[in-house]
């Protein structure tokens, strides 16, 4: 008897930000799969944290790709806004989650947003605005780049409520960089630099759901 295929899992991506959530509806959703959504968790790993348990808590949450994403401070010089960040990692204080997909996401990114720079490596976790010394600090760490969600997201998505690993889907972290150190931003949306971010975050739905639909994916 043939084995019958099992459903493709949904994609939740997570965004902290009302302007986050609304650069990604403004992209439009053509090419998205069956139980896409957007969930807007707030700001802080503690919302995240919240906001993403509850979204998985029902059935098929185990399979539910989940991909954080927004915007973010660049910890390396030379970075610029609207520079993309792909995660091979995020890390919090509880620990680091592995992406999946990684380099066929910045693939895919490249071809959405022809000319943005796509970085990869290792992103970082803060509970708060990251600023002059402290990113250089995060910086000798290994990070590229912080932000307040993505590690807290991918935690929550992969662990059960012991905190123990619970092999959902696969998982990613994207973020638009919006100030970086030569171009330290005071708030989002009222510079260059958050306007570009803003342009670049609409523009990069397509690739999320090209990594979705990737049969190359690990199995989580």
């Amino acid at each position: 008897m043939q084995r019958r295929a099992e459903p493709a899992a949904a994609l939740l991506v997570a965004c902290a930000l009302r302007i986050e959530r609304a650069a990604l509806r403004s992209g439009g959703e053509r090419g998205a799969p069956d139980g896409y959504a957007v969930l807007r968790t707030g700001m802080g790993p503690r919302a995240a944290d919240l906001a993403v348990s509850r979204a998985l808590a029902g059935p098929g949450g185990e399979r539910t790709a989940v991909l954080a994403t927004g915007f973010c401070a660049g910890l390396v010089p030379g970075m610029n806004p609207g520079d993309l960040i792909v995660a091979e990692e995020t890390r919090d204080p509880r620990g680091t989650v592995t992406c999946d997909g990684t380099a066929l996401l910045a693939e895919a990114l490249a071809r959405a947003v022809p000319g943005a720079a796509v970085h990869l490596g290792a992103l970082t976790g803060s509970d708060h605005v990251v600023r002059g010394q402290e990113r250089a600090q995060l910086r000798a760490t290994g990070a590229i780049a912080v932000d307040m969600e993505s590690a807290a997201t991918l935690w929550t998505a992969t662990r059960d409520a012991r905190g123990a690993l619970d092999r959902r889907g696969p998982v990613a972290a994207v973020r638009v960089i919006v100030d970086a150190p030569e171009h330290e931003l005071v708030r989002i949306g009222t510079v260059r630099g958050g306007i570009s971010a803003f342009r670049v975050l609409r523009a990069v739905l397509p690739a999320f759901f090209d990594w979705h639909r990737s049969s190359l994916l690990p199995r989580r």
